[in-house]
């Protein structure tokens, strides 16, 4: 058997069938197989290894809250205390996510309402157990969010399993395989929403998963085409962006790769800096997904509008 509570090594397969569940789960064996040049059963074998080894937590579904009409605030904190940092970040908004890295700071986001420059200022005054090295809020992204509650309701049952079939869908809706499929296809469509996996990234051995959040100064989108046609091979997930931020998810055989990698990113063209995040435990909260949903199908009109101020 594969079970090996301490991890598992991983080679160049793994990971990259490891990224390809990060940017779409739902992707059969079958497909990744084929695009791996390998066989849907190897596939299914090695994801199978992942899980077992826990290195595959669960399969999930990340919404971002501009989809929903909501706004997001991203903080960098001190601590590593994650019950404390939810209990501080909670005094402005939902948490989000939280994601405790390597050198004792914590990346987290929260969901907020309307007005988001006085929740930062609200943030600084009221966060006083840990220390706040940077909060910055996301630009409106251009995300669609032409939802439907049709979309919603498909939307919360992806929610208990983003890799369960169509036809399992119709059933527990009463909706056609028909519609269900046209609605799985608008949420892929969606950038703001990604089906994905919650992994551990302490149990992966031979591999370093990172993030680079770089600050840029210049056009955004050009910066960004840049970056994915120089490092794509050490992209572990898609890039995210956040107002002037492009974050990057990457792997590294080790701390030199990492380190030279992270060098090479800060040389380019409009990179104003790069700062390098080793993850410890990625945690997504789905609570404010959950009431969001629930409040907006409540609404006779469904209409969804991102504000930030």
């Amino acid at each position: 058997m594969y079970r090996d509570q301490e991890g598992a090594k991983l080679d160049n397969l793994d990971i990259k069938i490891l990224s390809r569940l990060l940017n779409n789960c739902r992707e059969s064996d079958r497909q990744i197989g084929k695009e791996l040049g390998i066989s849907g059963g190897s596939v299914r074998a090695r994801i199978r290894k992942m899980e077992d080894s826990q290195i595959i937590e669960e399969f999930t579904v990340k919404v971002d809250p501009p989809v929903l009409g909501l706004g997001v605030l991203y903080f960098v904190v001190t601590g590593q205390n994650i019950k404390e940092i939810l209990n501080q970040i909670s005094l402005v908004g939902k948490p989000f996510f939280v994601v405790p890295c390597v050198g004792g700071v914590t990346v987290c986001g929260i969901v907020a309402k309307d007005n988001l420059q006085e929740k930062i200022e609200l943030a600084n005054n009221l966060m006083r157990d840990v220390r706040v090295l940077s909060i910055f809020e996301a630009e409106n992204p251009g995300f669609d969010s032409n939802l439907t509650k049709t979309d919603l309701e498909i939307l919360e049952q992806l929610m208990k399993d983003p890799r369960q079939k169509i036809e399992n869908i119709s059933k527990k809706t009463n909706l056609s395989t028909k519609t269900v499929t046209r609605c799985i296809e608008k949420l892929h469509e969606n950038q703001g929403i990604q089906f994905t996996v919650v992994y551990d990234p302490t149990k992966i051995k031979d591999f370093i998963p990172h993030a680079i959040l770089t600050w840029i100064d210049g056009n955004l989108q050009k910066t960004l085409t840049k970056l994915e046609k120089d490092f794509s091979d050490s992209f572990l997930q898609i890039p995210f962006i956040a107002k002037n931020q492009i974050v990057l998810f990457m792997y590294s055989k080790d701390i030199f790769s990492m380190d030279d990698l992270t060098q090479k990113i800060r040389n380019v063209k409009n990179v104003k800096s790069a700062d390098l995040f080793i993850p410890k435990k990625i945690t997504f909260l789905k609570e404010w997904l959950a009431l969001a949903i629930k409040e907006l199908k409540k609404s006779p009109t469904l209409h969804l509008m991102y504000q930030t101020n």
